[in-house]
C-alpha cells in the first residue's frame, strides 16, 4: 500500500507508522489507498490520521473554496439552506490522479443529519467507479443520519464497504476536538477492530 504520501492540492501531511507491517506481496502499484476527509473541529481529521497509521495511504483534506462561517448558528443556517436547495459548494482543489487508487476512504462529520455539502461536491467531481469506497464519520451523538446511504447512492458503481462512526465533539455546546488523549487511544482501538472486520 502507498505509505503516507502527499497529494497535489489540498494535501495533508503525515507518514504511516505501519509501512513495515504491510504485506510485502502488495506493492504501491497493486493497492493504493486514498483517505479523503472533511473536518471542521479536527475530530474527523483525527480518525483519518488513525486510519493512515493502520493502513498507510495518502491523506487528502477537502476544503470549500469559500470557508464556512465560524459562528455555529450562522453555519447551521447556511448548511440548511444549501441542503434545501441541493447546492454543492465549489472546492479549493481536486484530488489529482484519483484513478490510480484502488481504495478510497471518505470521512466527514454529520451535518444537518446528512453528508456535508462539500463532500457531496467531492463525490460529484470524482469518479469512484470500481473502487472500494469506505465511509467513516464523526458526530455529536446523533449518528450518521442519511450520510452513509448518500455515499452508496452517489457511488453506484463502487464497492461501498461497511462504514465506521464514532462520537466526536459537540460544537453547539462548545466541545470541539474530543478525539485526543485517552479518547484518541480508544478510538484507535475501535478503528483497528473495524478495519479488521472489513
Amino acid at each position: 500500500m502507498a505509505g503516507g504520501g502527499f497529494l497535489a492540492g489540498c494535501l495533508h501531511g503525515g507518514t504511516s507508522e505501519t509501512d513495515e507491517q504491510n504485506d510485502s506481496s502488495q506493492t504501491a502499484d497493486e493497492s493504493r489507498v486514498l483517505i479523503v476527509f472533511f473536518s471542521r473541529t479536527e475530530n474527523t481529521q483525527a480518525v483519518a490520521e488513525i486510519i493512515q497509521q493502520e493502513v498507510g495511504g495518502d491523506l487528502f483534506e477537502v476544503h470549500p473554496a469559500e470557508p464556512y462561517p465560524v459562528e455555529y448558528d450562522t453555519l447551521v443556517a447556511q448548511v440548511d439552506e444549501e441542503n434545501e436547495a441541493g447546492y454543492t459548494p465549489p472546492l479549493q482543489c481536486r484530488a489529482e490522479d484519483i484513478q490510480s487508487y484502488d481504495t478510497v476512504f471518505i470521512g466527514f462529520p454529520t451535518w444537518d443529519m446528512q453528508l456535508p455539502p462539500p463532500m457531496k461536491t467531492f463525490l460529484r467531481e470524482h469518479d469512484l467507479s470500481e473502487k472500494a469506497v469506505v465511509p467513516f464519520n464523526t458526530n455529536g451523538g446523533y449518528g450518521t443520519g442519511s450520510s452513509f446511504q448518500t455515499i452508496e447512492d452517489r457511488c453506484p458503481d463502487a464497492d461501498v464497504l461497511e462504514g465506521f462512526s464514532t462520537r466526536g465533539g459537540l460544537e453547539r455546546d462548545g466541545i470541539y476536538l474530543a478525539i485526543k488523549g485517552e479518547r484518541r487511544g480508544k478510538v484507535k482501538a475501535e478503528v483497528a477492530d473495524w478495519l479488521q472486520n472489513i
